[in-house]
């Protein structure tokens, strides 16, 4: 029988995980260096360093746009949003530039998201 663990905690493994098999791995979002408000990244910026875990500024909709351009060149972003209260703030950058880049630039670049398939 597998071990029972908190929710949050199985998030912070899911990302070390992915991170340690996948160098393109990159976590963004408020608080994240120091494991953010929950403890969800806790950890994670000793273990790879401060250019995989990026510490932003206090703006959804500037995390997702930096997500997005991170996506755009072939890394794989991971954002935090702390509450989901503020994932609204975030909407506009997933659904009118993420989810569209591959249209909009004829397949040239496009993002990967677990809220969408590849548009390119």
């Amino acid at each position: 029988m597998a071990a029972r663990i908190r929710y949050i905690e199985a998030v912070r493994q899911g990302l070390q995980s992915s991170m340690r098999s996948d160098p393109s791995v990159i976590v963004l979002g408020e608080d994240v260096g120091y494991g953010g408000p929950f403890g969800a990244t806790k950890g994670l910026a000793d273990e790879f360093g401060k250019g995989r875990i990026l510490d932003t500024p206090i703006s959804e909709a500037t995390v997702m746009g930096m997500a997005t351009g991170a996506a755009a060149t072939g890394l794989r972003p991971v954002v935090e949003i702390m509450f989901v209260d503020f994932a609204t703030l975030a909407m506009d950058q997933l659904v009118n530039h993420a989810a569209k880049l591959g249209f909009m630039t004829g397949a040239f670049c496009g993002c990967r998201s677990r809220y969408g398939s590849r548009a390119a």
